[in-house]
């Protein structure tokens, strides 16, 4: 089976490309070739799950890509246990999210153009996490930057959506070189880019402990740069200009799980490097505090559900960061949240085709009667997230916290700390979120008495809602498939390396579930509290409020840092270089070029054309020479 696992990319990339050459011939059939096309990937990746032994690593070489001189780079597949899990992800919830599209842009007249770049986007992703090299992956990596480019700003009549793509571009091309350093690196100690090569060579002892190090900070760059990570947290966000399954798609099965499988994927190299290691974790418990601070002040539903991403990515990104034996868990988290995210989004999704595409939660309230199937859906992904007990959170974010908790020192500390005050944060903004949106009065009539705007919310077609079913009934289920033993953690063994449970937490390993569960409750309890029914709820966000809320609404000035640090010396020091090449090398040559035709200019006086002057100028050179001989003759 595993010979043909080219038909994974192949076919999501075919029905791209038919698309895109079919053009507006596809208006009436686009949208059920692309569906069609990823949902077949899918069937493949089951059976080639199913007929896999799971403990064996296969890299199946389709042909040689890029033979020069000493870079032999074979383009080829890699099969294991964690592509198959990551393959797997991809296609279950990117078909999902095909399906639930053909429903959400039913009245869009670039429909097919918009599945075919779905179909790229989920090609580019199978490529990054099948590929058997880095250089693959990197091809993986620029096609998943691509695509989101293209569906971010989707909606090209928006300068917003315009503005968001770009910055998308932008920051992420960032963490790209960064990983493309990291690419060069390995290059330069082990003679090869692909992966059983580099883990070799550095068993072997061909990279310095130094460089070792750099490659691993390089590679988080460029993870940092994918999954939106401080200091490239603040594209993310930015990224709900697109459609709805768009936001689904970049944050739960595809682009933002590229830097964990990343990390993941380089275990090797930073299982050798504490340091690297210790950068990673730092980042991960980071971003999780600033995603749930942030989470906590915003009123958009799409862009909290944006910075819950940002803040789970940096649990997972803690847990690939806590080192040998604690891969897993990351990943497991990844899974988890694939199914509850992608819910979420759809159902966010549901909520604003309902209510002509407002996103503001102050406008909402009162859905859960005229929308139930999204109310029940919705909020199974929403207790799933929170962690509530026996769902899918409630066993993979416990055991990373668990985990981090269990690390020697002030790190145990630190990072527990983080983690376990990110679940009640995380509790709180989700519990506001149901709040506003579900319960309470219908704000949304008050906005037609004052403005005239209309509002008919109403449950969405069953081509929306039936994805939305099968998602949350993976949020519950998954979580019954995590708790039976260690059997994701032992699949995943041969790849990560085995697992094994803290040792050194600081209290005891028994009360940090229920100290997590009781910091999630109450975080819940204070936003019923403050957001109950029966409390008036303001349509229009009040201006007049604390510094802290302040910096949350300005996402903790992210985008100020990187204007200060970044994007203004940039700008400064490209005009600088603009001054030095238009005064400096293009005077030079300008100036040169200007002195030779001024010369040129002159002694071309000389030549009259007559001979008489001619003759005289001979006469004259001659008088010249033998006056100089006489003068060194007597002299």
């Amino acid at each position: 089976m595993t010979a043909s696992s080219w038909l994974l990319v192949a076919l999501p990339a075919l029905g791209a490309l038919i698309l895109l050459l079919a053009g507006k011939r596809a208006k009436a059939w686009g949208h059920l070739l692309g569906t069609a096309t990823v949902a077949l990937a899918f069937v493949y990746a089951v059976i080639l799950f199913f007929s896999t032994a799971g403990n064996a690593t296969e890299n199946v070489n389709l042909y040689s890509w890029i033979p020069a001189g000493q870079l032999q780079v074979d383009f080829g597949l890699r099969i294991d246990a964690l592509s198959l899990t990551f393959v797997l992800l991809i296609t279950g919830v990117g078909m999902l999210i095909h399906f639930y599209s053909i429903g959400y842009m039913a009245d869009d007249e670039g429909r097919y153009r918009f599945f075919a770049y779905l179909n790229l986007f989920v090609a580019s992703m199978l490529i990054l996490v099948l590929g058997n090299s880095f250089v693959t992956l990197y091809l993986g990596w620029e096609g998943v930057g691509l695509a989101s480019y293209l569906l971010i700003g989707w909606y090209q009549n928006r300068p917003s959506a315009a503005t968001a793509a770009k910055k998308a571009f932008l920051m992420n091309r960032v963490g790209d070189v960064g990983l493309a350093l990291a690419i060069f690196l390995m290059f330069k100690y082990t003679g090869s880019t692909g992966y059983t090569q580099v883990f070799e060579g550095l068993t072997n002892g061909q990279i310095p402990p130094g460089a070792i190090t750099a490659i691993a900070i390089l590679l988080l760059l460029g993870a940092c740069g994918k999954s939106g990570q401080f200091p490239l947290q603040a594209w993310l966000p930015d990224a709900m200009e697109g459609p709805t399954p768009v936001s689904a798609l970049i944050h739960a099965a595809t682009m933002v799980t590229a830097g964990v499988y990343l990390v993941a994927r380089s275990n090797v190299i930073f299982s050798a490097t504490p340091d690297g290691r210790l950068v990673v974790t730092l980042v991960g418990a980071v971003t999780l505090l600033i995603g749930c601070i942030v989470g906590c002040a915003y009123d958009d539903i799409k862009k909290v559900l944006a910075y819950s991403t940002v803040s789970q990515i940096g649990y997972m990104m803690l847990a690939v960061g806590l080192g040998p034996g604690i891969y897993a868990l990351g990943i497991m988290h990844l899974v988890a949240h694939g199914f509850f995210k992608a819910g979420l989004f759809l159902g966010a999704g549901s909520v604003m085709h309902g209510m002509n595409d407002e996103v503001d939660m102050r406008k909402f309230g009162g859905l859960a009667k005229k929308m139930p199937i999204t109310f029940v859906t919705f909020g199974l992904g929403y207790l799933a997230l929170i962690g509530f007990p026996f769902l899918a959170g409630y066993y993979t974010k416990d055991a990373i916290i668990e985990a981090a908790f269990g690390q020697e020192g002030w790190r145990g500390w630190v990072f527990g700390l983080a983690g376990i005050i990110g679940a009640g944060l995380t509790a709180f903004y989700m519990t506001r979120l149901m709040m506003m949106t579900f319960f309470g009065k219908s704000r949304w009539k008050e906005i037609k008495s004052t403005d005239g705007r209309d509002f008919h919310p109403h449950e969405s077609k069953p081509i929306m809602w039936i994805p939305m079913a099968i998602l949350a009934i993976g949020s519950v289920g998954s979580g019954a498939f995590f708790a039976i033993g260690d059997r994701f953690e032992n699949w995943l063994a041969p790849t990560v390396g085995a697992y094994h449970e803290a040792e050194h937490a600081p209290i005891s390993a028994a009360a940090i579930p229920w100290l997590t569960l009781a910091l999630a409750l109450i975080g819940a309890l204070l936003a019923v509290w403050i957001f109950r029914p029966g409390r008036d709820i303001p349509v229009e966000r009040p201006q007049r409020v604390s510094w802290v809320v302040r910096a949350a609404r300005n996402d903790l000035y992210g985008n100020a840092l990187n204007e200060t640090l970044v994007a203004r010396p940039g700008t400064w020091l490209a005009r600088a270089l603009v001054y030095v090449d238009n005064r400096g090398v293009d005077g030079a040559v300008n100036g040169l070029a200007a002195a030779l035709g001024g010369g040129s200019g002159r002694l071309r006086r000389l030549q009259t054309g007559f001979v008489r002057s001619y003759a005289l100028s001979m006469l004259g050179g001659t008088f010249l020479l033998l006056a100089a001989l006489l003068l060194v003759r007597f002299s």
